[in-house]
């Protein structure tokens, strides 16, 4: 459960005020519910009784039953003003916890993400931040409230009926209540850590076949994702069942203890009333707040049943939140820059050095290529330049200041996968510079030379499909490189950038891109002539 706390703290963090606005109102509503049956059958009771001794006639009707229309219509009012905020806040809060969990993402290694495959991690994110929306609304806020409605009960039903009536309907609840969440939660919290994993393997596995089918038809291995994607329903519906079954469980155990509730409070209540010590209008109050309390304890069904999901999700969620605090970095550095290694050496493990007391400097507005076999080194350089990677020994500086001492960013790299999103190509260049004007956009397509080419597809507001779906690889290429001068480098570093590209639009994209940042240190990893010719200087490693 500490998992579970972690995370309602988390999310209480942004969304307090309308958290703790919504707990009052949700334990409003209890208390009105509560109020609303004890006045019932207090007013039943006490009219039946004067009726019986002749006194009806003078007997008050209009103030109690004023009060239980009152009661009736605001606890309506009430309860909808307490899912709006309690739900919004959570949205909220959820949505803020994705943006968390991604930031945590992206501070991992360069090592660790290149292993990592984008879909099943975010697959991953949303299904975990989902499974955490019952933390606050299914079982922190109800029991917060309902353990404050049950304090109140018990003070209020003492003044009101007995002490004995109301340490018994209060000692009822509390440990009959708290003893199903308990049972009813060891009980369910395997078959639903087992549903939420089988679902989110389906989910993974669809994904695939959907993506991929064409070429697992060409290797004939559809039908074995095909029975993947069965096998992975199939156990999802099985553990699910399962749950199910502890679910109504559970909920039959709560109506139990809310009957044994209301018999204790009728038993005690009848036999103080047959002694005298109070009036059978008074007995009424308890048996019938007894049963209105049931309310206090209902929700917790849900929270049983989605018990196991909800703690793995938040051991998982809390893992990656707990990230070690981090130097203060330098903002990005303003002005042209020199890009220098020192004497660099870098190795992965302890295998062979890949760098060994390398020493390079791009001073500001010179072209360097390096160029050499696959393997040799080329990107690797490009990622300790962009602080991706760190060197066993020796330093990565611009204009003398340790690359790794500034924000992330402080260099800019366009690595040899070129990723867009769905969405307008304007937004997609925005990703760079988001207050960038469409002027400054068709700069930047103007530089690569891919503004006729937008036009063609119908301008800046021409849509892409998932992952930039609507472009050749070369355009794709190009679009890239232009969201890349819209940041306006100081130190721009291409990773073959003209892959896929045909000699003559290499060429002008490489002038394009001198001429839009005429002050840049740019080091290119090159394979290509072209690459090689509009650079300055070229090192061989």
């Amino acid at each position: 459960m500490s998992k579970l706390w972690h995370i309602f703290r988390l999310m209480m963090q942004g969304e307090r005020t309308s958290l703790l606005r919504g707990l009052a109102l949700s334990a409003l509503v209890l208390i009105m519910g509560a109020s609303l049956l004890g006045l019932s059958g207090w007013f039943i009771v006490a009219a039946s009784a004067a009726g019986l001794i002749g006194t009806g006639a003078v007997f008050d009707v209009f103030r109690p039953s004023a009060m239980v229309r009152f009661l009736a219509i605001t606890r309506t009012a009430t309860r909808y003003g307490e899912r709006v905020l309690t739900h919004d806040a959570t949205l909220r809060a959820l949505a803020k916890l994705r943006v968390t969990l991604l930031a945590a993402l992206s501070t991992r290694s360069h090592d660790r993400l290149i292993r990592l495959r984008g879909a099943q991690a975010l697959n991953r994110i949303v299904a975990d931040v989902d499974a955490l929306d019952g933390v606050p609304l299914r079982l922190f806020l109800p029991l917060i409230a309902g353990g404050a409605t049950q304090v109140l009960a018990l003070a209020v039903l003492s003044w009101l009926v007995d002490w004995r009536v109301a340490v018994a309907i209060f000692g009822i609840f509390t440990l009959g209540g708290l003893g199903v969440v308990f049972w009813g939660g060891r009980r369910a919290r395997v078959p639903s850590r087992r549903a939420e994993s089988a679902a989110q393997a389906f989910r993974a596995r669809f994904i695939d076949l959907v993506t991929t089918r064409e070429d697992l038809t060409l290797y004939g291995q559809l039908p074995d994702q095909l029975a993947a994607c069965r096998d992975a329903e199939t156990r999802r519906q099985t553990a699910a069942t399962t749950t199910d079954l502890s679910e109504r469980q559970a909920g039959a155990a709560l109506m139990v203890v809310s009957a044994l509730a209301a018999a204790s409070a009728l038993w005690i209540g009848g036999t103080l009333a047959a002694a005298g010590e109070i009036t059978p209008a008074r007995a009424a109050i308890g048996f019938f707040t007894a049963l209105a309390l049931m309310e206090t304890v209902a929700p917790l069904r849900r929270a049983v049943a989605e018990i196991g999901r909800m703690i793995g999700a938040a051991r998982r969620v809390t893992a990656q939140t707990e990230m070690p605090d981090l130097p203060d970095a330098l903002p990005w550095p303003q002005g042209p820059q020199s890009l220098t290694f020192s004497s660099v050496t870098f190795a992965r493990g302890t295998a062979r050095p890949v760098l060994s007391d390398f020493n390079l400097s791009v001073a500001a507005g010179e072209w360097v290529a390096l160029k050499g076999p696959s393997g040799v080194g080329k990107s690797t350089v490009l990622l300790l330049a962009a602080g991706a990677l760190r060197p066993v020994s020796g330093k990565v500086s611009l204009n003398d200041q340790s690359v790794t001492d500034f924000l992330p960013g402080a260099t800019t790299l366009v690595g040899q996968r070129a990723s867009l999103i769905q969405g307008t190509i304007a937004e997609n260049l925005r990703l760079a510079a988001p207050e960038a004007t469409d002027a400054a956009l068709w700069a930047a397509l103007a530089a690569t030379a891919l503004d006729k080419v937008v036009a063609g597809k119908g301008g800046l507001d021409a849509r892409l499909g998932p992952r930039g779906a609507g472009l050749s690889g070369g355009e794709t290429r190009r679009l890239v490189l232009a969201r890349a001068i819209l940041r306006q480098p100081s130190v721009l570093l291409l990773d073959e950038p003209t892959e896929g590209l045909d000699t003559a639009t290499s060429d002008r994209v490489l002038a394009g891109i001198r001429a839009a940042l005429p002050e840049a240190a740019v080091l290119i990893a090159a394979h290509r002539a072209e690459e090689q010719g509009a650079a300055d200087r070229i090192l061989s490693l």
